[in-house]
């Protein structure tokens, strides 16, 4: 059972050494935070304890070196909060991970620090940018960015640095509604250049991708 308030995960990955450091570094984080099953294969996260986990951090790579994009889709879109925990730190599989909805993917050689400050950040559902990602981010060239006004723009900016719509509205001299009307309206552009973002994890990785937004200013 999760203890109230913890942050709650499960681990897939198929090498016990990184379940057990993952337990480890969590155990010893700042909140603590709770792994509350791991296994093998993705069918952990689809039954309990894990089916109420807050966090799914997932291997790419299982049992082979094909990434198991399919099951990385098909926990997003169940609406899951996915962390690719892989050894893979190349520029294309980290953008597809992206781009298929992960909340971040971050190298297995990047440590303790950033996995567990990424698994506070999912859980609440705030941007994080490991070293490996914004790599990735920064050096993304393909033409497929959708045209953003500047008023999107203005409130896609403001909405990133505030914690809720409804300040954002305060600021702008808009109402929620508008905002929310505004920021749906970003989400069908990018849906509609098959790089959809359905959470603010994700549209703001987007939007450093394609130049919107600069790391320093989140």
């Amino acid at each position: 059972m999760a203890r109230e308030g913890l942050n709650t995960v499960v681990v897939i990955d198929d090498h016990p050494a990184i379940i057990s450091g993952i337990a480890a570094w969590c155990a010893a984080a700042d909140p603590p935070v709770q792994i509350v099953d791991s296994g093998r294969t993705p069918a952990v996260a689809w039954t309990d304890p894990g089916l109420s986990a807050d966090v799914v951090v997932f291997d790419l790579l299982l049992s082979g070196q094909v990434p198991a994009y399919p099951d990385l889709r098909r926990l997003v879109d169940s609406g899951r909060q996915v962390i690719v925990y892989t050894m893979r730190e190349d520029r294309e599989t980290i953008l597809t991970c992206l781009d298929l909805g992960a909340f971040a993917c971050l190298a297995k050689t990047e440590g303790p620090g950033h996995l567990v400050h990424a698994i506070h950040a999912a859980s609440r559902n705030l941007p994080y940018t490991p070293p490996s990602m914004a790599r990735a981010i920064s050096t993304d060239t393909r033409p497929d960015r959708p045209r953003l006004t500047s008023r999107e723009l203005d409130v896609l900016a403001n909405w990133f640095a505030c914690e809720s719509k409804e300040m954002v509205a305060r600021k702008l001299g808009l109402s929620v509604r508008t905002v929310n009307s505004y920021i749906d309206r970003v989400r069908i552009r990018y849906a509609e250049a098959g790089r959809p973002a359905s959470t603010k994890a994700a549209l703001v990785a987007r939007a450093i991708q394609d130049g919107l937004v600069r790391l320093d200013e989140l």
